[in-house]
């Protein structure tokens, strides 16, 4: 029989025919070679890169594995460290005088200026002595009169002494005389401390400095009214020259000062202003408190200063640099030069123009300068570049310092 002609109609879902394989095996290679040309683009763009980068750093600073290194250059040296404690202290006069009256009255003159320095004894403030002087000279005259009675018993008990010697008279009037005369001496020295009461009430109408030193504002004026019992404040003095430094010390510490204490040696004690740069004065420990305040676990201290330039000033807040021992013969080197790689310290060691990592224990620290073990002092150190340094790395030094951003950091090997 005839073979029918197979056409779409009379082919069914199941009988379709497959894709041909050629098109999956284009896709298949297209989507290689773009992977292919990936991975060169990427490897050509990394070899640009790093050929820019090499072109851009400056030639003899590349690291230990390319090249040398440019750095600046400092020498340990052998010398004595001071051993400071630091604080903030409270400027503090030695003596401070708030007047007050003593007693009644109007104030007919003020003889100070504000801001001027006084002696001990100099006249302040004068208050209406008339009322005082009044009662003393009433006091004097009581004074006198009792005086002249007791002299009139005197010379009565004189003759009746004699008369009693004589059996003229009875011992009894002798006695009464006797007692007359003690009760008159009695009634004297009532009046002499009445008059010595009165002539200090006059003594207190003219109000003088008990100290010298500076005195602050005018806080009264003439025809002002005070009290005895009033808390008006005439005058305040306190004292400039000396003037003293009180400054805390941390508990931990009081070992390294007491010991100086009870031998009576002096430590120093320098005042710098509020940022610690700039020194003011020169003084020394005076003493510390006898008790630990146990809120904060330290103890005061005072200080005192000659104070003859007036640099320092009451209230005043000052910082403390307080010298307690002394290093001597130790090896110092700048702070700047010593890096860090976790809990050890290390400096770069320049020989014969290579860089040796040296580990170093550091000890005493006074502002820029460190004491260390661990080297030598005449060690040429780095002290510059340490982001590019590493053990062995050559190295160039440079005749003047480098900008900051080249000195700065720490990096470990």
């Amino acid at each position: 029989m005839p073979a029918h002609p197979m056409n779409s109609e009379t082919i069914g879902p199941d009988h379709q025919l497959p894709a041909p394989k050629g098109r999956k095996h284009n896709f298949v290679r297209v989507l290689i070679w773009a992977v292919i040309l990936l991975i060169f683009a990427a490897g050509f763009l990394l070899v640009l890169r790093h050929k820019d980068n090499a072109a851009a750093a400056p030639q003899g600073r590349r690291g230990a594995g390319g090249g040398t290194v440019t750095v600046v250059t400092t020498t340990a040296k052998a010398g004595d460290i001071g051993v400071y404690l630091d604080a903030i202290g409270t400027v503090t006069p030695t003596y401070t005088a708030s007047i007050t009256s003593q007693v009644n009255g109007i104030i007919t003159a003020v003889n100070y200026r504000e801001g001027q320095s006084v002696s001990k004894g100099d006249s302040l403030v004068e208050i209406d002595p008339r009322p005082y002087q009044a009662n003393l000279v009433q006091a004097q005259g009581a004074l006198e009169h009792d005086q002249a009675v007791l002299a009139q018993a005197k010379m009565d008990l004189a003759r009746y002494k004699d008369a009693w010697s004589r059996n003229a008279i009875p011992k009894q009037t002798l006695d009464d005389q006797e007692k007359l005369v003690a009760q008159d001496e009695g009634t004297v020295k009532q009046d002499q401390g009445t008059v010595q009461f009165d002539q200090v009430q006059l003594d207190y109408c003219h109000i003088t400095s008990p100290i010298s030193g500076r005195v602050g504002l005018r806080l009264v004026d003439p025809g002002n009214v005070v009290q005895s019992t009033g808390s008006t404040t005439l005058a305040v003095v306190t004292q400039m020259q000396p003037i003293t430094v009180i400054f805390t010390i941390p508990e931990d510490n009081l070992g390294q000062v007491t010991p100086h204490l009870r031998q009576r040696s002096s430590l120093p004690v320098a005042a710098f202003d509020r940022s610690g740069q700039h020194q003011i004065a020169s003084g020394m420990l005076l003493t510390v408190d006898n008790q630990i305040d146990t809120t904060t676990g330290t103890v005061k201290a005072r200080s005192v200063f000659a104070n003859k330039d007036g640099a320092l000033y009451p209230n005043q807040f000052v910082n403390t640099r307080l010298l307690t021992d002394t290093v001597h013969h130790a090896t110092l080197i700048p702070s700047s030069a010593i890096q860090h790689n976790g809990t050890e310290a290390f400096v770069y060691v320049l020989q014969n123009n290579v860089a040796h990592m040296r580990t170093v224990t550091t000890g005493v620290v006074d502002g820029d300068t460190t004491q260390v073990t661990g080297i030598n002092p005449g060690d040429v150190l780095a002290n510059s570049s340490f982001d590019k340094l590493q053990d062995n790395s050559k190295v160039v030094v440079s005749d003047k310092p480098l900008p900051t951003t080249t000195t700065s950091g720490s990096s470990a090997p």
